[in-house]
């Protein structure tokens, strides 16, 4: 689910717009619907729903954010893990040429020829130290990629379930606002908590 694709200004502009005008009248409309409608409801869901459409912006941007940098140290890793497959082939390589400098030495028919190829077969050895330790550094590299590709998956996955809760909210807000129903007003309050909450998760990395 991609950031770009979270659109918290959808469903409620409309009735934003309709709780304004409600708004303007002052209290004349308030007086001529106490209790479950009236300006007082219709004030608190305008407020409401501007807030939470603010804060569902951001939400939005942090998800997207995060599910780029999720593939950009996806790709990192990939890149790290092709840069140790090389230096694993170039390991192998290394074996192979110490094996046949270790079969020529055995099979050499003189000292000195030995010693030739007993150099090489040192020298082939050091080589294949100093490559298997590069090579042991670059996997650990892209497994720390990985890993910080996944958190920020995680995170990702955090700020799209509370941008879809705020959106469940601004919903219920625009229903409250056209129903006058006190409950559904309550609904959008906990559902937007909600939401809240789930964002202060991902603010948290939790």
């Amino acid at each position: 689910m991609s950031g770009g694709s979270f659109h918290v200004h959808g469903p409620h502009d409309h009735e934003l717009e309709h709780a304004r005008e409600h708004a303007a009248h002052g209290h004349g409309d308030e007086a001529g619907h106490e209790g479950i409608g009236g300006g007082s409801l219709t004030n608190q869901i305008a407020l409401f729903t501007a807030v939470i459409a603010t804060v569902g912006a951001i939400f939005a941007y942090m998800g997207g954010a995060t599910q780029a940098n999720a593939g950009l140290y996806k790709n990192t890793a990939a890149i790290r893990k092709t840069e140790a497959s090389n230096q694993w082939n170039y390991f192998q390589a290394k074996s192979t040429k110490q094996s046949l400098a270790e079969l020529s030495r055995d099979l050499a028919p003189s000292a000195a020829d030995r010693d030739k190829y007993q150099a090489k077969v040192d020298r082939y050895e050091k080589e294949k130290k100093e490559i298997q330790a590069a090579a042991e550094k670059i996997e650990a590299d892209a497994a720390a990629w990985d890993k910080k590709s996944d958190e920020q998956m995680h995170l990702h996955h955090r700020w799209a379930q509370a941008t879809t809760a705020l959106q469940v909210s601004i919903a219920l807000a625009a229903i409250a606002l056209l129903t006058r129903k006190r409950w559904l007003e309550w609904g959008m309050f906990g559902v937007g908590a909600v939401g809240l909450g789930i964002g202060v998760a991902a603010v948290l990395h939790v």
